[in-house]
């Protein structure tokens, strides 16, 4: 019997810019991730961060039930998905926002964050065993 040597295929770098970064992970469909952001909440938040966390997410994804645009829909759900993975990595606490994202967001959404802003200031001024 003879053997016959198999030749498999293996990726390749052709056309690519870089072989050195990695394949960009698949986006997560909505409720799926919506799933997911809410489940890293439980397992990686302090209950008073997932509460706030949990209403936040809730008021997102309803406001952009909505939305047809593709570009804004992939933007989101991308977003989204990188957030859960810093909360599942435990890499998220005193992250700082970069500049870029910060120069691209709309007044609403500068408004928006600075509101979570205030909110997350007075829970923090605000006694570890719960008096005020």
């Amino acid at each position: 019997m003879r053997h016959a040597v198999r030749l498999l295929a293996s990726p390749s770098t052709l056309g690519s810019s870089s072989g050195l970064r990695p394949a960009p992970l698949a986006l997560l469909p909505p409720i799926p991730l919506y799933r997911r952001l809410l489940r890293a909440h439980r397992k990686f938040l302090p209950a008073e961060m997932r509460i706030l966390g949990d209403e936040y997410i809730k008021s997102e994804f309803r406001a952009h039930k909505d939305v047809e645009n593709p570009l804004h829909i992939v933007g989101f759900l991308k977003e989204w998905q990188m957030y859960a993975q810093q909360v599942e990595g435990d890499s998220w606490s005193g992250d700082k926002l970069e500049k870029e994202k910060i120069d691209k967001m709309s007044d609403q959404q500068l408004g928006q964050l600075y509101e979570l802003m205030q909110a997350i200031q007075k829970k923090g001024r605000e006694s570890p065993d719960g008096e005020t």
